[in-house]
This record gives C-alpha cells, sequence and structure tokens, in this order.
C-alpha cells in the first residue's frame, strides 16, 4: 500500500500521519486516512481559477455549485459561504463566465472533495463590478434606496411615460399588455438608445421631458434584457441620481428576472420584465370588475344581514309582554294611584274633622269666656263717654251720663250717685 506520510518539509500535524509500512494484519482506519488527506490538502494556498458556472444552488443562505472549465470537461465543485455571497455581485448565475479565488478543503467525514469560494467577478466586468458595487454602497448610505422616499404608483394613471429603444420588444411588450388589461390607457413614449455611449444621456434627456410634462403620472423605463455589459448604462451614476431627483414615480423594467442594475434599487417600484411592468402600472379591468362585483355582493349581503337582524331583534322586543300589552304595566300602576289617593283622601278627611272638632272645643271656650255670655245672663257693662268701663262706683258721681251696654244693645243712663250697700251685698 502507498504511505502517505506527508512530504519533508511539510507541516501535516503528527497525529494525521498514516504509518509508512502499512500491513494487511495492521490497517489505517479510514478517518486516519481521511486525516492525512485532509492535512495534506490544507497546505495548499488560495488559487483564482476561471471557468463556467454550471450549477447554483442557494440552501440556508449558502450556495453550493460546480465551474466548469472553459475550455474542457473538467469540473470543480464549490462552497460559498452567506457572509462572503453578500459581498459578491447579486447578478451571479449559471451559465456565466467568472474568475473566483478558491481554497481547497477535504471533508474528514464524507472524504469529499470541495472548494470554498472566497471572491467572485464576472470575467471582463471585474473591475467595472466591483466599482458598480462600491457605488451601489455610496448611493445606499446617501439613503437613495431606501423604501420611505419611493413615490407610490398611481392606481390609474391617465397617461404613461414610456422610455425604450425604438421598434424594441420591450416597448411592443409594454404596449400590447397594458392595453389587454385597460384598453384607454394612453401612452407617451420617448425613444432613446438602450445601450452605448448614447443610451445615459438620451436617457436622462427623455426622463426629464416626461417629469415635466403634468399630463405624464408614472414613467416607465424598459429595455429587453441583455449582457451585464450592455447593461452598465442603467447603473450609471448620472441616470441613477437623475432618476432619484424625478417628481413622477419611475418604473424600472430593465432586463429580466436575474438582472438588476442600479436603476433597480433607486426607482420607485422595480418590475422583473417589460410585461410585468404593464401589469404592475395598469390594472386589470377585468379584475376591476370582477372585484366592484364583488364588493357589491359583499356589501348587499351585509346589509340584508344587517336588515335581518334588526328585523329580528325588532320582533324580540314586540314580542316581550310589556310590549304586546301595554295596559299590563299600567294596571297595577292604576290601582296603586288609586289606593294612594284614596289613602290620601281619608287622611285629608280625618284632619279636617279633627279640625272641626277642635274649632268646636275653641268656640265653646271663647263662647263661655266671652262678655257677651255674660251679658246673656243679666249682666250689664256701664262705661262713660270715650269707652271707659265703670269699675268703681267713684268714676261715676251723681249726674254723671254712662251708657249701659246689655245682651241685646245699650242706653243711655244718668249716675244717681252711690247706693247703699248691705252686709249680703248690692241689692
Amino acid at each position: 500500500m502507498a504511505s502517505f506520510a506527508s512530504a519533508p518539509g511539510e507541516n501535516t500535524p503528527p497525529d494525521a500521519v498514516a504509518p509508512r509500512d502499512s500491513r494487511p494484519d495492521a490497517p489505517t482506519s479510514v478517518s486516519r486516512l481521511n486525516e492525512t488527506i485532509r492535512g495534506f490538502v490544507s497546505t495548499w494556498g488560495s488559487v483564482w481559477v476561471e471557468g463556467e458556472i454550471t450549477a447554483w444552488n442557494l440552501r440556508g443562505g449558502h450556495v453550493f455549485g460546480r465551474l466548469k472549465d472553459a475550455g474542457g470537461d473538467a469540473m470543480i465543485s464549490f462552497r460559498l459561504w452567506s457572509s462572503t455571497l453578500q459581498r459578491l455581485p447579486d447578478d451571479l448565475k449559471v451559465g456565466d463566465l467568472v474568475v473566483a479565488c478558491v481554497k481547497s478543503d477535504f471533508f474528514v467525514k464524507t472524504g469529499d472533495f470541495t472548494f470554498t469560494v472566497s471572491a467572485m467577478r464576472h470575467t471582463g466586468l471585474g473591475d467595472q463590478l466591483e466599482r458598480l458595487e462600491r457605488l451601489r454602497a455610496t448611493l445606499r448610505a446617501e439613503g437613495l434606496f431606501d423604501p420611505e422616499r419611493k413615490k407610490r404608483i398611481p392606481f390609474l394613471p391617465h397617461v404613461v411615460g414610456l422610455i425604450t429603444g425604438e421598434r424594441s420588444d420591450a416597448e411592443k411588450d409594454v404596449l400590447r399588455n397594458a392595453e389587454l388589461r385597460w384598453p384607454d390607457v394612453r401612452f407617451r413614449t420617448v425613444h432613446a438608445a438602450v445601450q452605448g455611449d448614447r443610451c445615459v444621456p438620451e436617457t436622462i434627456a427623455a426622463l426629464n421631458a416626461l417629469d415635466a410634462d403634468s399630463e405624464v403620472d408614472v414613467i416607465v423605463i424598459a429595455r429587453g434584457g441583455g449582457d451585464p455589459q450592455t447593461l452598465l448604462g442603467f447603473s450609471d451614476e448620472r441616470l441613477v441620481r437623475a432618476v432619484a431627483a424625478a417628481s413622477t414615480p419611475v418604473v424600472s423594467a430593465i432586463g429580466h428576472e436575474n438582472d438588476h442594475p442600479l436603476l433597480d434599487d433607486v426607482a420607485d417600484l422595480r418590475a422583473s420584465t417589460p410585461t410585468d411592468a404593464a401589469k404592475k402600472v395598469v390594472p386589470d379591468v377585468s379584475e376591476q370588475r370582477a372585484l366592484v362585483q364583488q364588493l357589491r355582493s359583499r356589501a348587499r349581503t351585509r346589509l340584508t344581514q344587517r336588515i335581518s337582524h334588526d328585523i329580528a331583534q325588532l320582533e324580540q322586543l314586540r314580542s316581550r309582554p310589556v310590549l304586546r300589552s301595554p295596559e299590563s304595566l299600567l294596571t297595577p300602576r292604576s290601582h296603586e294611584l288609586w289606593t294612594l289617593v284614596s289613602r290620601g283622601r281619608d287622611i285629608v278627611t280625618r284632619g279636617f274633622d279633627a279640625a272641626e272638632r277642635t274649632t268646636v272645643q275653641l268656640r265653646a271656650s271663647l263662647r263661655a269666656l266671652s262678655p257677651g255670655a255674660t251679658l246673656a245672663r243679666g249682666y250689664a257693662i256701664a262705661h262713660l263717654d270715650g269707652g271707659v268701663i265703670v269699675r268703681d262706683a267713684a268714676q261715676a258721681p251723681a249726674g254723671t251720663d254712662v251708657t249701659i251696654t246689655v245682651a241685646d244693645g245699650s242706653f243711655a243712663a244718668r249716675s244717681g250717685g252711690r247706693v247703699a250697700e248691705d252686709a249680703g251685698g248690692p241689692s
């Protein structure tokens, strides 16, 4: 059996070295064999390789893929950790030619050999893509990508501004799909170069013209996809800042699903394709009619349910005894009122009778004490002029005119002087 001992000068761990002389009666273990291989592989440094991505599988935030030699059939497997993936261009996909910095790795448990990627970029576009990523980070730091600054797309725009290439498939896709969804939609189309040196200035000029048009409610910038090189114009800083400064909402519809220029980040809405832009900007009239019908049906159902509920409540209230026969509530009250009135009348009557008896008693007492009662018994009152009552005979000497009051009236008399009295009292 071949020896797996480390070569002189290599930093292989001592416990990972397999015996030099392996015999059938004393074989080495699989794990020690794999540890030996891993110790040998771990001494290899990183290397830049060029190839074509043939597999790109995203699992758990990490990428597991394969890289094929562009000029042959040789192939390697690689893995790309999520922390590294965040630093790479986000448009890497199957079929791209790339250069990657890889480091070999051997799994002791499974015996699999793979490479870990620490950097990757498109072939020929590496420097440009790196500059774009730096620009992307700068614009993001300025807040141009913040969702809070993005303007809302109108529900039904009166006029849609369209910036696209002349007689392009993108223009046909947008117009055809928009008219299918809402036949009365109006477009104001401005043609511009969608690649090359004229792309940026012409697109900015078209954007400014449509943004200044008060009738345009939303602007769509559309292109039918392409390789990263042809899409570089839509990542130009001048165009990106012009879109950010526009007062009219801007929809980006550049390329296909995997294409991602900087225009997508700064636009108020990103559409994956020109067809998708038409669907997002223009509502579907059939869907809206169905929605209106559905809402009307729901409103009718809710109103019917509410009326039925109120009728049921009213019937329930009407079925209660007090409302079915209101007099049943008044009858006991009327009896109670009659009782209270009778009781009050009795109390008042008894009070009057008691007061009347008291009055009679007081009248009798008053009559008994009245001077008139005394006069009625035969007494008389003599008084002088001025109403002075004669209480002593000396008050009326002989010849004095006095007035005598008796029970039935008064008469005048003249005093004859004091009359002699005997021991038994007056005569």
